[in-house]
């Protein structure tokens, strides 16, 4: 559906050349000035024009390729201007040629015709010796959009990235590989679904290709008149309709995702959700219930747990090769809640634009989408797992973390960024991975660094694995204690009783103790309350406050309903306890 006027104009200095693509389907033209490094004045100095059907390739022989972008002209980043070796079209050197059909040149000195097309190989060559943004970007999205996806080359370009993540300064490499990725594969699926979808996560770019200048003009749309077109025409005057509406706002963008989903962190709605199960869905916000907001939460939760996750699920448990990096085998309630708000802001996006589909072909769009979404960042793990020949040995917490492991730690680190960036879902047990290669890979400092500034994320499943498994010797005491104290309440009551040690029984009483009085407020104890101890101990500052505690919990308040053990009889003996080993007496 492109439709582009291509001409070579003339330049009174000798070391410019000046051409202009009118991209008839958009609106606008751009005008392209390059100074050529060198100029031979026996060297042709008109520009030829090739139709490569997803690019029109602006080529001097001897000077420069142009490879100009059709489906998105508006950022320069993603045509890619190659000189020197790097410009070469084989035997067409110094000759003057034509295109007279599509992927095709005519030799006009020798009447010889030749099919053309971009080399993945010399692409892929290009992408890892490329030193500036602008090329790598481009290199990026024409080896993503351009050619057959096939495992082999995406391998090549997820070690690309994982190679360049601290090289590139204006982009995201992660970022991109998703977003390209993603719309490379969904695009096929429905007519127009290319307008609607991102192709970028850049919203501007405001870097140069060095050597070339860029002016753009707004130009007057083409009128059609025809009736019943098909094919090209249909598709031209669809592209057409498209600039008329502002196509750029068109593209769906995570900004109202990115909001609701910060609203829902700054209510603490999340803690609510992680103190409940799946069957008895309740959250609650400043002590009361939000109905409507918990009724919302529920759709788009389930919707996510019955609908998506199953399929990636059960693939992941059919194949040997899905299971060499361990994901999806947790549930993740804070990213399930996540997937399913991304399918809920996604299906009213395309519900505006694309209703002639239908609902149920809609419905089904959008959990592709957000599958191939999850898939991708499980492949990006799978290959570099593979690539630093990793085990499944992660939560093995008495060794230390390889090399390798520090560098996938770092890798994954990156790809919680780039997620964070475009509030993208990750796999359920992504952040359970990151913190048990955190826990191996960094010193204890770093490690708690890492926790208190959100990069690592403490999990049901690595924390309770962590203080059931590590013996109590003094340095891991310290680490567990460390994580004890940052556990967030509902996590908390979860996971303490697998460490059965003095000083967790000290944190476990403490935290019941002020929870009990938060409740208490201004009340006062008023009526006695029976002795807890078998034996009565006369020490009245306790005896005050197991009196004032039992009263509260008489009053129906039990934070730790789950553990029966948690009680005011339990703070009362580990009082005791602590007091007696302060002492240096012996508890009997």
């Amino acid at each position: 559906g492109g439709l582009c006027v291509c001409c070579s104009l003339a330049s009174d200095i000798p070391d410019e050349i000046i051409y202009s693509i009118y991209f008839l389907h958009k609106g606008y033209n751009k005008t392209f000035t390059v100074s050529l490094e060198r100029t031979e004045y026996h060297q042709l100095k008109e520009v030829a024009f090739i139709n490569l059907d997803y690019y029109v390739a602006a080529y001097l022989p001897g000077q420069f390729l142009h490879l100009l972008n059709i489906q998105h002209p508006d950022l320069l980043c993603y045509s890619l201007f190659l000189t020197g070796e790097d410009a070469r079209i084989d035997v067409l050197q110094n000759c003057s040629i034509r295109s007279p059909l599509l992927s095709t040149v005519l030799d006009c000195r020798v009447g010889s015709m030749y099919a053309v097309s971009i080399s993945d190989s010399a692409l892929l060559q290009f992408l890892q010796n490329s030193k500036q943004d602008s090329e790598r970007l481009a290199a990026l999205h024409c080896a993503l959009l351009y050619f057959r996806h096939t495992e082999d080359l995406e391998m090549q370009i997820i070690w690309w990235v994982s190679e360049n993540l601290s090289t590139c300064h204006s982009f995201d490499p992660i970022q991109e590989f998703i977003v390209a990725s993603l719309y490379c594969r969904m695009c096929p699926e429905t007519h127009n679904l290319h307008k609607l979808l991102p192709y970028t996560s850049l919203l501007d770019w405001i870097g140069i290709i060095p050597g070339v200048t860029c002016a753009t003009d707004i130009i007057s749309l083409p009128v059609l008149e025809f009736q019943n077109s098909k094919g090209f025409w249909e598709k031209l005057n669809s592209n057409l309709e498209s600039v008329k509406y502002a196509e750029p706002h068109l593209h769906y963008h995570n900004n109202v995702l990115r909001r609701e989903w910060r609203n829902l962190s700054e209510e603490s709605i999340l803690i609510g959700l992680l103190l409940c199960s799946l069957g008895d869905f309740c959250l609650f916000t400043n002590q009361r219930v939000e109905r409507t907001t918990t009724a919302y939460l529920r759709n788009i939760f389930e919707n996510a747990k019955n609908s998506l996750l199953p399929s990636l699920v059960l693939r992941y448990l059919n194949s040997v090769e899905e299971r060499l990096v361990p994901l999806f085998q947790e549930e993740d309630y804070q990213q399930q809640l996540l997937m399913g708000l991304m399918v809920a802001q996604l299906k009213d996006h395309l519900m505006r634009h694309l209703q002639y589909v239908g609902k149920p072909k809609i419905d089904q769009i959008v959990l592709d989408y957000v599958a191939n979404l999850l898939n991708l960042v499980h492949r990006i793990m799978k290959e570099v797992w593979r690539r630093y020949q990793l085990h499944s040995c992660i939560f093995c917490f008495d060794e230390r973390g390889s090399a390798g492991e520090f560098a996938v730690f770092h890798i994954m680190s990156r790809i919680l960024e780039a997620a964070n960036g475009m509030c993208m879902p990750l796999p359920p047990g992504f952040h359970t991975l990151h913190l048990g290669l955190g826990v191996r890979c960094l010193p204890l400092h770093t490690l708690l660094h890492y926790i208190d500034t959100g990069v690592l994320h403490l999990t049901e499943t690595c924390v309770r694995t962590l203080l059931r498994d590590l013996d109590d010797t003094e340095k891991n005491e310290k680490l567990k204690l460390s994580i004890v104290m940052r556990l967030p309440e509902a996590l908390g009551q979860k996971v303490q009783q697998f460490w059965d040690h003095p000083i967790n029984a000290n944190v476990i009483a403490r935290k019941y103790v002020k929870l009990l009085l938060e409740k208490l407020g201004h009340r006062q104890c008023n009526r006695p309350i029976p002795e807890r101890l078998s034996v009565p101990v006369e020490f009245l500052p306790l005896n005050y406050l197991t009196n004032m505690l039992a009263e509260i919990e008489n009053q129906g308040v039990h934070p730790y309903e789950k553990q029966d053990r948690v009680n005011v009889r339990f703070v009362e003996e580990t009082a005791l306890k602590h007091t007696v080993t302060l002492l240096g007496l012996k508890y009997s």
